[in-house]
């Protein structure tokens, strides 16, 4: 077989990642310590075991075990499955579908693709499993916490048509939150603010400067305490709009992050963050239809 024909089979829904043996100023004796290596913070024990199941290949497509032979500038193939993984009681729902695109309702909690403690529990793995197409791949993102349409690429030709229309800012999202009410607070109101990565790392924070995100926000219906809000992102900033709601004091209801960070546990499903993308709008590049999906999901006050 030529090594450039292999394409690695998709195992429980997990794709392989390809890696490129990097050359290094002393050679490496075998493959399994250039990997250990080259992700030190991995443990060698997991590299172990995937070597001992049989979850790493080079370029060809024939299994590597720990005595292999390193080659500099080869490329390896293995795949991440983790021994323990808590289960997400949450089920996806596909919108629509053709040959191009698929329109998915992805519920709170479920990460979009495998990382640190998920892997199986993540909605493209779950995608893969239940059509094994293993092209799927997201055009874009939301967050873990929160829960709506997301759309995913079914062939790899098209991707970078629906991925320019996300860079050309020509998609219209609609989200929905419940945050509390202010009643001396005026909206329609327009957010504008400078965000940059904050700490933890994992979170943004507010600077002074000039604006690089925008959010229109309204005001749809409220109770005493809390209000339903429609929110409409001009710009696509990470947290974006837990962080504008947060700085005009309405954080949203159940935000672990902001205006501060809570730890809570991984298997705490009690509380989702109430932010749904509830609407997403575009015109596809490939038909030229204009295309609209809702979620079947609703927040409630």
């Amino acid at each position: 077989m030529n090594p450039a024909e292999f394409t690695p089979p998709m195992i429980n829904g997990v794709s392989a990642s390809k890696v490129f043996l990097q050359p290094a100023a002393a050679a490496f004796p075998t493959v399994y310590a250039c990997l250990c290596a080259q992700f030190s913070h991995i443990e060698q024990a997991e590299w172990l075991q995937r070597f001992e199941d049989g979850l790493v290949y080079d370029a060809a497509g024939a299994k590597l075990n720990i005595h292999s032979p390193f080659q500099a500038g080869s490329c390896v193939f293995y795949y991440r499955f983790l021994a323990h993984e808590i289960h997400v009681p949450f089920q996806h729902q596909i919108l629509f579908e053709n040959e191009h695109l698929m329109a998915v309702d992805k519920p709170h909690f479920l990460t979009m693709s495998p990382t640190g403690q998920y892997v199986q529990e993540t909605l493209l793995v779950r995608l893969k499993n239940q059509t094994g197409l293993q092209d799927l791949s997201p055009i874009h993102r939301l967050d873990r916490e929160t829960a709506g349409v997301v759309l995913i690429s079914k062939c790899p030709q098209s991707r970078g048509a629906y991925q320019q229309m996300f860079a050309a800012r020509s998609v219209q999202k609609t989200y929905h939150a419940i945050a509390p009410y202010a009643p001396e607070l005026n909206f329609p109101h327009t957010a504008r603010l400078k965000m940059e990565n904050g700490q933890p790392f994992y979170t943004m924070q507010v600077q002074d400067g000039k604006p690089n995100s925008e959010t229109e926000i309204q005001l749809l219906q409220h109770s005493q305490a809390w209000a339903k809000y429609l929110l409409k992102p001009h710009t696509g900033k990470k947290h974006q709009l837990r962080v504008h709601l947060s700085h005009l004091g309405l954080p949203i209801k159940n935000d672990a992050f902001y205006p501060a960070v809570q730890h809570k546990a991984d298997d705490d499903f009690s509380a989702p963050l109430q932010l749904l993308a509830k609407h997403i709008a575009f015109k596809d590049p490939i038909t030229l239809q204009d295309m609209h999906f809702s979620s079947q999901q609703e927040l409630t006050l």
